[in-house]
């Protein structure tokens, strides 16, 4: 079981200070969100169309799915500390390449590398939950994330913001400096933290099959799966609803961007203030079931002609505090199944979090594309908070099984 251990900023020799796991998963969070409203600049720029340029969130989050995988049981191997640092070398490699890319197929290639500075989403978390038990994990997960939604509340104006003084390239050197100032604070105040790893690949793999084998890990994988799902289905559906449908600029389409981030901010701090008092799968419950019913609630009020950007924006608040309250929640849960593979039960979550997200994604825009209501996005929205709500209510049913032998 993990202890708590002494933190001392920008000290190596020990677990990193929480403002750098903060900004270790905000970087991640930052380039998925803060081009978001050049998208039609950038459509425009490289004479495509609106679905290939939405590759750029697609494939991105394929690409992540795919890199978690290996980034996970990587970080159980070699360490945290490395891992991240050589994804985040890549990934400051990958920025300048989109910033100058002469075609549409470069800019995509250099797209897909970013993925690497994922790498903060998964080991931020595992490093919280090599620090700490599982419920003060998902606490301190909460209160983490809570401090990563600043970021996309923020990023989308301020790519907003740029691309209208600047152009689209702008927010990709944006977020090449931001890079290179969280490559620097991870430096030097990340120590190692994952203790215990195993002497070789092939014995860390031999006890892989028993985090496959819990019913337990895959029930909280789902519920954060399905709860990410709402909002990759908005990131990839949100620029067409606010350009297409409801004719904002790049600034208020930015703003409007933002709306999730502030719900989910709420949502984390709720998990880091209550997530020990009344557990985890009751947290999770709440998230899923508050979701379900504002995108319900939203679909029905929009299918019976009032639809509006504000309503549609607004209500994706919603999203946005039901993962605050999921997501840390989840997290802890999965990692603490089988506490010594932590890393890898973080990467394989990830990647099947992300990989249905990019699905939803891309389903998103097929749906929306030539229409003119936000219906379908948001009809999609509410079936897989629903599906969310029926894997917590397995994970329940397994630990009852459990507790009574």
């Amino acid at each position: 079981m993990p202890t708590r251990t002494d933190v001392r900023f920008l000290d190596r020799t020990t677990p990193p200070h929480i403002v750098t796991l903060v900004l270790m998963s905000g970087l991640g969070a930052m380039n998925l969100s803060v081009f978001l409203p050049s998208l039609p600049s950038m459509t425009a720029h490289f004479q495509t169309d609106y679905a290939t340029m939405q590759l750029a969130v697609s494939l991105y989050l394929a690409a992540t799915a795919v890199l978690q995988l290996f980034i996970g049981p990587l970080s159980d191997r070699f360490g945290r500390r490395t891992v991240f640092l050589g994804c985040l070398a890549v990934f400051l490699i990958a920025t300048i390449g989109c910033a100058v890319a002469p075609t549409i197929e470069v800019f995509l290639i250099f797209r897909m590398l970013q993925a690497t500075v994922a790498a903060g989403f998964t080991l931020s978390r595992a490093v919280v939950r090599d620090m700490v038990p599982q419920n003060e994990a998902a606490a301190m997960i909460g209160y983490v994330t809570m401090g990563m939604a600043l970021v996309p509340m923020f990023a989308p104006m301020i790519g907003g913001v740029l691309d209208q003084a600047f152009g689209w390239q702008s927010t990709f050197v944006f977020l090449g400096l931001f890079g290179l100032g969280v490559f620097t604070l991870s430096f030097f105040d990340q120590g190692e933290t994952a203790t215990g790893r195993a002497a070789s690949f092939r014995e860390q793999m031999a006890q892989t099959p028993e985090l496959f084998a819990s019913p337990r890990f895959w029930g909280y994988v789902f519920c954060a799966a399905f709860a990410s799902g709402c909002f990759f289905a908005f990131l990839g559906g949100a620029p067409y609803v606010a350009s297409e449908i409801y004719g904002l600029s790049a600034f208020w389409a930015g703003v409007g961007f933002g709306a999730p981030a502030i719900g989910y901010a709420t949502g984390n701090f709720i998990s880091g203030r209550y997530s020990v008092r009344y557990g985890i799968n009751r947290m999770i419950f709440a998230g899923a079931a508050f979701t379900a019913v504002g995108m319900g609630i939203c679909a029905a009020l929009s299918a019976m002609g009032f639809g509006s950007a504000v309503l549609f924006f607004a209500s994706c608040t919603t999203v946005g505090v039901g993962n605050g309250l999921v997501m840390p929640n989840s997290t802890a849960g999965m990692l603490s199944v089988r506490p010594h593979l932590a890393g890898t039960a973080a990467g394989i979550g990830t990647s099947i979090m992300i990989g249905g997200g990019a699905a939803l994604s891309v389903l998103a825009g097929i749906l929306l594309e030539g229409r003119g209501t936000d219906v379908p996005l948001l009809v999609m929205m509410f079936i897989s908070a629903l599906l969310g709500l029926i894997a917590i209510q397995l994970v329940v049913l397994r630990e009852r099984r459990l507790a009574r032998g």
